[in-house]
């Protein structure tokens, strides 16, 4: 372990603090009684039908269980729950994958708006959201473009930050500080929030930063499967070494923060966010071979620059929200919402030479009314409208710049009939992109959407959720335009300007059961697409590099997804808590020859246990990911690995403050651990053993 390397100055501004109040915390801990550890039933509070439950598959992160499954980016965060996976690019990138859809499918947002960063161009393109700024991370399996758009057509994240305060809080100052430390890339963080106010404002502050080496991995960079195909098919070049034991580029480090204020009355509030962003990291897999022309007698020569890239990006960001309560006759509530971004980020060689720069310069606003009930409806009806103008300019840039704008208008509701919870929905949606390329042809969308879903009790403690739809998507600026070598991805991408809108007919089930001992929800899902655009390797060679082509095929996509908690035994001040989760999915497109699309998430099992005794807290994990060999054209096998990860806590409450101590322990057996669903899979393991301590005081 090398916990001994020296914290930076954030870190130890939160930790030393911290290590004070253990001392007192300590004597003063007393023994309450605690209930053992269990799935949390929580609102869902991004959604106009929450009230009731929703007939969709929804999960939400928070408290306790947010706390353990915090990591550098929001996919990994969220990649322990059944049906989801990330998308990793090194440990600063992770998107979520949803039932096997990512990237353009899922949308990520923060407080419902999106997170306008340009993370869906690229695979090795971070999300400016820091988990451990949320209060709460939203889920919703399966398409949710009713609400949020085209492209949620395969599901959502919706981060809950609290910065645009609604309510004043009961005390002047509430917060939260927190600071971790691992040994396997030196990582530490360190994370503050303020919450207060008093009379009618309401204010919060928050500040986080995260430094990190690269991490260790066990054994090579490069996976079996493809250092046997390039021991085929010629081997190393003369003098090149094999990366092993700690993966090149695989470094960051982030800082940020934000303040926010909000006016609030007897009927409703407005309030306004700021916050920025700064993030430098390391692009492993091999990026940094790039070849530099010298004039003179060496014009015609090739000087290859050894090393990986790095990412430089900045965002800052302007949040405004506004909610009324019965703003005027048949209607009990309003909120607006707007977000400005100014996104941008540079791609710098290992020569420090600039590559590609991007700019994402964006705004999006929505308008909801909840309306009263209507021919026995009650729901909500909507405005939605975005702005965006990406640019990528520079030797590497792969695709021209694209002004997109969108603007779609929803109505959602819900009724109850005897027993039965009834939901329903209609979008209609108009997407225009226009490239600066004269040679490239505009595109205009128009996308409807329509939902009906039913929530069903059975017998006591049963119900079955049904849950069907008609969704589009139109396809990306990138997906149209790209036209160029991206070297961090190692491919040469050729977008298709005629691409037409990408359609999808949904249909799932979730069977739940809810006692005072046991908790089970299986859901099985089915989507059919028309027009399903995906990306496939032509077998040919531009610029050295594979040739990738989007294309549009009929595609189906059906998994099952399960979990399930037990209340084995229950004492005094604990208890003992089994669980377990399995989950699948199946995918093929309407081809001949190789039908399978690329990157789709393996089979997974789990179990684990959980148990709490007083002031302690501590559980043990263990997930079998099986081997994915259904693979696309030219696209390699992944081998099963196991996970097996720990924690241990104990938290000492006195007075109004609770300080939590936790040691924490992932892939503990040291297995060579490659992600299917990661672009860069076969350069680039997820980190061997990890040992993380932290240190969290809330107040």
């Amino acid at each position: 372990m090398r916990f001994a390397k020296a914290i930076s100055p954030v870190p130890v501004v939160y930790a030393l603090p911290l290590a004070c109040t253990l001392f007192n915390a300590v004597a003063m801990a007393n023994t309450e009684e605690k209930a053992p550890l269990r799935l949390e039933q929580v609102d869902v509070i991004g959604h106009p039908l929450s009230a009731e439950g929703l007939a969709q598959a929804t999960v939400v992160l928070t408290g306790d269980r947010l706390a353990r499954e915090l990591q550098a980016s929001i996919g990994a965060t969220v990649a322990n729950i059944p049906g989801i996976h990330s998308a990793s690019f090194g440990q600063a990138v992770g998107r979520p994958v949803i039932h096997g859809l990512g990237g353009p499918r899922v949308r990520v947002m923060e407080d419902r708006i999106d997170t306008m960063d340009v993370s869906v161009t690229s695979a090795d393109h971070a999300t400016t959201i820091e988990p451990f700024i949320a209060d709460r991370v939203e889920i919703h399996k399966g398409a949710s473009t009713l609400l949020y758009g085209s492209g949620a057509i395969g599901g959502v994240v919706d981060v809950h930050t609290g910065r645009i305060p609604h309510e004043v809080p009961d005390k002047p100052i509430t917060g939260r500080a927190e600071a971790r430390i691992d040994d396997s890339a030196d990582t530490q963080v360190g994370a503050l929030r303020l919450d207060g106010g008093g009379g009618n404002f309401a204010w919060h502050i928050d500040a986080f930063q995260r430094d990190a080496d690269d991490y260790e991995i066990p054994g090579f960079a490069e996976s079996r499967a493809l250092r046997e195909l390039e021991e085929a098919e010629g081997g190393e070049e003369e003098g090149e070494e094999e990366a092993r034991d700690e993966l090149p580029g695989s470094d960051l480090d982030v800082t940020g923060g934000a303040v926010g204020f909000s006016f609030i009355g007897e009927r409703g509030f407005i309030g306004l966010a700021v916050s920025q962003l700064e993030a430098e990291y390391g692009l492993p897999g091999g990026h940094g071979h790039h070849e530099h022309e010298h004039e003179g007698e060496h014009e015609e020569e090739g000087e290859e620059e050894e090393g990986n890239a790095v990412l430089d990006l900045e965002q800052t960001r302007v949040d405004l929200e506004a909610g009324l309560e019965n703003p005027f006759a048949g209607f009990s509530g309003l909120n607006v919402r707007l977000g400005f971004n100014d996104y941008e980020h540079i791609e710098l060689e290992p020569s420090s030479e600039v590559g590609v720069e991007f700019e994402n310069d964006a705004w999006e606003a929505r308008v909801e009314l909840i309306h009263k009930q209507v021919f026995g409806w009650d729901g909500a009806v909507g405005l939605q409208y975005s702005d965006r103008e990406f640019s990528a300019l520079g030797e590497e840039a792969f695709v021209s710049p694209v002004d997109t704008q969108s603007i779609g208008v929803f109505w959602v509701g819900e009724r109850s009939i005897d027993n039965w919870n009834l939901e329903a929905g209609l979008r209609i949606e108009t997407v225009e992109q226009e490239s600066s390329d004269a040679n490239l042809d505009d595109a205009d969308f128009t996308n409807a959407s329509a939902m009906l879903g039913a929530i069903i009790p059975l017998a006591e403690n049963w119900s079955l959720n049904l849950h069907g739809g008609y969704s589009s998507r139109a396809p990306t600026g990138e997906e149209l335009y790209s036209d160029g070598a991206h070297p961090a991805t190692r491919v040469f991408e050729l977008g298709d300007d005629q691409l037409d809108e990408e359609t999808a007919l949904n249909v799932a089930a979730t069977l739940r059961y809810s006692g005072e001992r046991w908790f089970v929800a299986g859901t099985l899902y089915h989507t059919e697409f028309s027009d399903y655009i995906y990306q496939f390797n032509t077998g040919l060679e531009l610029d050295e590099l594979p040739v990738f082509q989007y294309a549009q095929a009929d595609a189906t996509f059906t998994g099952f997804e399960v979990e399930a908690e037990f209340i084995a035994s229950e004492w005094e001040d604990g208890g003992l808590t089994l669980r377990a989760m399995f989950d699948t999915v199946e995918a093929e497109l309407d081809i001949s020859g190789n039908d399978n699309p690329p990157r789709i998430p393996p089979t997974r099992y789990g179990l684990g246990i959980a148990a709490n005794w007083g002031l302690i807290n501590a559980s043990l994990d263990f997930t079998q990911v099986q081997e994915q060999d259904d693979v696309a054209e030219l696209e390699l096998p992944t081998e099963e690995y196991d996970d097996l990860r720990a924690y241990v806590g104990a938290e000492f409450p006195f007075d109004e403050t609770t300080l939590t101590v936790f040691l924490q322990g992932r892939n503990l057996t040291d297995e060579e651990q490659r992600n299917h669903v990661s672009f860069i899979k076969d350069f680039a393991p997820a980190p061997g053993r990890t040992l993380e301590a932290g240190l969290r005081l809330t107040f």
